[in-house]
């Protein structure tokens, strides 16, 4: 498989994703669907993929810490060989604050590569999690591409550039759709700064792209906020949509935040937007701008 997607997709959590929810989404025109959380066994994933015609399903991400790797290269040879071309395999290195064991994220993701490539998954059918320039390396070495998190075009940019002219980038960017831009920074805020900037990850990252650490202080500059969450009407987000576009993306992954949350499964103290009526309108709306 070598991954094609063009176009925008939507960003969710798997836990919480039903195969109704991807026919919806399919159907509105995006191309993919991409699924936080997810375990080594993809369960669930046939069935999103049983209720859709050519929605692509990602993993965004698999986190290495949590599970075997021989299991996830069954699991997606179960999920390859039902839906062929249709589902694209992401892992990540999680963060030190949420994961047990965390230690050099980097030889963690090497020795799960290793496994994967024992399971005989594809390089071009998996995707990292990368935003450093190491992390960066190791997709283009031994990756179909990225899916970069809480991330400006600037860093799109950074990725396309690491990667060259045939790897895949898929950036995720946040969005609050409402016209009135201050009110949008207030529900955007929240979302940024829990847990986002209490993670060096992403932290670390963002200091690299020139961010400071008044930027990064408290609940995040203006300016932070405004770089990494897409604010205002359609007109305005779409824009910022297409700039990764311009910089080098190939697929942009959409997060819609509405300011409501539930607790995650798995993650105590973790809050997760809440699928609702609020956010089907967004992907609607954004639907009649795009396509």
């Amino acid at each position: 498989m070598k991954i094609g997607l063009r176009g925008y997709g939507v960003w969710q959590v798997g836990a919480f994703t039903t195969p109704a929810m991807a026919a919806e989404i399919e159907e509105l025109g995006y191309s993919g669907l991409w699924l936080g959380g997810p375990g080594v066994d993809l369960a669930g994933i046939d069935e999103l993929l049983a209720a859709t015609e050519s929605l692509v399903v990602g993993s965004s991400v698999v986190n290495v810490w949590r599970g075997d790797p021989s299991v996830l290269a069954a699991s997606y040879q179960r999920v390859t060989s039902r839906f062929p071309g249709r589902f694209v395999l992401g892992i990540g290195a999680g963060h030190r604050e949420q994961s047990v064991g965390y230690e050099r994220p980097m030889d963690a993701v090497r020795r799960f590569l290793d496994g994967l490539d024992a399971g005989e998954v594809p390089v071009s059918g998996r995707v990292l999690a990368a935003l450093g320039p190491k992390m960066l390396e190791l997709a283009s070495e031994r990756a179909g591409g990225v899916v970069p998190y809480l991330v400006p075009p600037a860093h799109t940019r950074v990725a396309r550039e690491a990667l060259g002219a045939s790897g895949f980038v898929a950036p995720e960017q946040k969005v609050v759709l409402d016209a009135d831009v201050e009110r949008a920074r207030e529900v955007a805020r929240p979302r940024v700064e829990h847990p986002y900037l209490g993670l060096v990850n992403y932290t670390s990252n963002l200091r690299r792209l020139g961010y400071s650490e008044a930027d990064l202080a408290g609940a995040g500059s203006d300016r932070l906020i405004d770089d990494l969450v897409a604010l205002g009407d359609v007109a305005s987000v779409v824009r910022r949509l297409g700039e990764h576009a311009t910089a080098g993306a190939d697929h942009v992954v959409v997060q819609v935040v509405t300011g409501k949350y539930q607790m995650h499964p798995a993650l105590p103290g973790v809050r997760l937007q809440v699928y609702d009526d609020e956010v089907r309108r967004v992907y609607r709306e954004l639907a009649g701008g795009l396509f």
